[in-house]
């Protein structure tokens, strides 16, 4: 005790001989001063900490922004870039524009209606300006099934008798409400979601992400986290980016290993008390690379985190594959940490767009996602996700399909859909001009160029009728394949397409590329990101644009 007591002695004494040494030096400045260095070094403190809880990017990547920012305000700098971005304006116009052959436009309401004859002649005109055989199998992904006759015949039927439903008003629109409640359980039985487990309808995949990152933020928030982090791999998708920006978290990337699938060590290691969720993805959408869900999942077990599993690509792959004869780790709710599940029916489970299911694990973590007003003097508004109407037809053609369907067509697809994948994928191993990137395990296969521009490939081939996707950091290319794509003849028009183009591509050099994919990715790579960004708008702004004026 006498240690103890000597000690405390000890510390208040030294306490007090550097207050009066403290207090003596600042006696010499007014206290105005004081006072305001005071209130400035806290303004300079707050400003700092705001900066650094803002984002997750790297300081030196956020201070060159940021020194740019300020350059651009220098007439001579600004008056330069503005003078880029006009000339770039009507080549963007012109290249939206490019299959519009008659450059008409309607642009005000008609004062008499049309006749249905006209609408639907003018409907068929535009359908005509699409100039890639999506049936023939040349377009990577976007439609996911091959439109047959009698199924298109069944969805014109129910969206004829649901096209004016809303389930924002289930006593309105009991079916439309019993649809969406059975549509949801289906999917949530799919992924062996447990009895207490639940669901909402969202428009797509981008929606269901940014609903169950709302939910983990509001978790975040009951429990005290004031900067809720989103924990995903790189490879995950840019919903996620686009939830954090909306809902004010920050997303923390992990580093993935050379197949693509997430660094666990680095993910155990970045998770700090902030982190809100885990992520992981079932595939990912850039290599088709599906993460170590059972392992995420034991990390959120381990450190009490929320994980979701992002299947909105794969969703309605992934839980017939093992019946099809490909075998996956388990992926669901069957992994007891995964707490959600976003899977789009509208991919591969061949609904038309705008449907997809965001899953959990019980309905205490869905009221996260739900928003009330109880008090509005419009009476009480509440609804499940960002839309208050929401369009019952597409909840019923959604439903429909899957009834329609049923488990043996899916699996059927899914089998014939990874044959023809992995045929695909081991027979561009044999390019010597490309080489795979990530693993091809359920339905894309992916790949960067070996000692070509892969971006002038992609331009090239898609001169030759195929529809790409373009990927960035690592520069790569992949093919989504559907149902259309999965059979020999595509697989082997496709490689033979392929072969052709890397050695056209090789044999032409190095040349610097001034158009297409491969300009734009250059200069991607060289200009700072609020001057891509400038550039994305002005391409949105034209695709709400009337088509220009042919000169003459």
């Amino acid at each position: 005790m006498e240690s103890v007591k000597h000690g405390a002695e000890v510390v208040v004494d030294l306490t007090k001989m550097h207050y009066h040494m403290i207090n003596d030096r600042l006696s010499r400045y007014d206290p105005a001063v004081l006072v305001l260095a005071v209130f400035g070094g806290t303004l300079v403190y707050t400003k700092v900490v705001h900066l650094y809880r803002k984002s997750e990017d790297p300081i030196l990547k956020r201070l060159s922004s940021y020194v740019f920012s300020l350059l651009r305000k220098i007439p001579s700098v600004r008056d330069r870039i503005e003078k880029e971005l006009s000339a770039e304006k009507p080549k963007l116009i012109e290249s939206i524009h490019k299959d519009d052959k008659d450059r008409q436009f309607i642009s005000t309401l008609p004062i008499s209606p049309l006749s249905q004859e006209s609408i639907l002649e003018l409907a068929e005109k535009y359908e005509n300006y699409n100039t890639f055989n999506i049936q023939g199998g040349r377009v990577s992904g976007a439609v996911y099934t091959n439109r047959h006759a009698e199924h298109v015949n069944l969805l014109g039927k129910i969206y004829e008798k649901y096209a004016f439903s809303n389930p924002l008003h289930p006593d309105v629109f009991p079916g439309a409400r019993k649809m969406e409640a059975e549509l949801i359980r289906m999917v949530l039985n799919l992924y062996n979601g447990p009895e207490e487990s639940s669901g909402s309808v969202t428009s797509g995949g981008t929606e269901s992400i940014i609903m169950a990152c709302f939910s983990y933020r509001n978790r975040a928030y009951s429990m005290g986290i004031e900067n809720p982090v989103i924990l995903a791999p790189k490879t995950a998708h840019a919903a996620f980016d686009k939830a954090a920006h909306l809902c004010g978290m920050r997303l923390r990337h992990v580093p993935v290993d050379e197949e693509n699938r997430v660094n666990l060590k680095e993910m155990e290691r970045l998770i700090d008390s902030n982190v809100c969720v885990l992520v992981g993805s079932a595939p990912n959408f850039p290599s088709g690379t599906v993460d170590p869900i059972p392992e995420i999942a034991k990390l959120g077990e381990k450190y009490s985190i929320p994980v979701h599993v992002d299947a909105c690509l794969g969703g309605f792959m992934i839980p017939f594959m093992n019946d099809a004869g490909y075998l996956l780790p388990i992926f669901d709710f069957r992994n007891p940490g995964v707490t959600s599940i976003s899977c789009d029916t509208h991919k591969y489970g061949c609904t038309p767009k705008g449907s997809s299911i965001v899953m959990y694990r019980s309905k205490e973590l869905h009221h996260f996602q739900y928003f009330s007003c109880p008090d509005w003097c419009g009476g009480i508004y509440a609804t499940p996700t960002i839309a208050g109407s929401r369009a019952g037809a597409n909840t019923a053609v959604a439903w429909a399909t899957l009834l329609s369907f049923g488990r043996d067509e899916y699996v059927r697809r899914c089998a014939q859909i990874v044959k023809h994948t992995r045929v695909l994928a081991e027979k561009i191993q044999k390019i010597k001009w490309v080489k795979p990137y990530g693993s091809s395990d359920v339905s894309l296969v992916a790949f960067s160029g070996n000692g070509i521009n892969i971006y002038e490939v992609s331009d090239r081939m898609m001169k030759l009728g195929w529809n790409l996707n373009t990927l960035q950091n690592p520069a790569a290319i992949h093919i989504c394949l559907t149902i259309n794509q999965a059979n020999e003849e595509v697989v082997n028009a496709f490689v033979s397409d392929l072969q052709k183009t890397c050695e056209d591509v090789a044999a032409a050099g190095n040349q610097k590329p001034d158009h297409g994919m491969a300009a734009m990715y250059g200069m991607a790579a060289q200009v700072p990101k609020s001057v891509v960004d400038e550039v994305i708008a002005l391409y949105i702004d034209a695709t709400y644009s009337a088509p220009p004026v042919e000169k003459k």
